[in-house]
């Protein structure tokens, strides 16, 4: 989730598509979140850690 957030971010910012810039950070945010949560020991969707 972090790599394609990353990925619509920069594409996003060189096409000057506005959406795609948004979903990226969204997407990047959400996938740094469940990192760091499952790296901390809390269960992520039933799971100990995330991928």
């Amino acid at each position: 989730m972090i790599i394609i957030g990353a990925i619509l971010l920069i594409i996003g910012l060189v096409a000057g598509i506005g959406i795609l810039w948004t979903i990226g950070i969204i997407l990047l945010a959400i996938g740094v979140l469940l990192w760091v949560l499952g790296a901390v020991g809390h269960a992520v969707g039933g799971r100990r850690h995330y991928w």
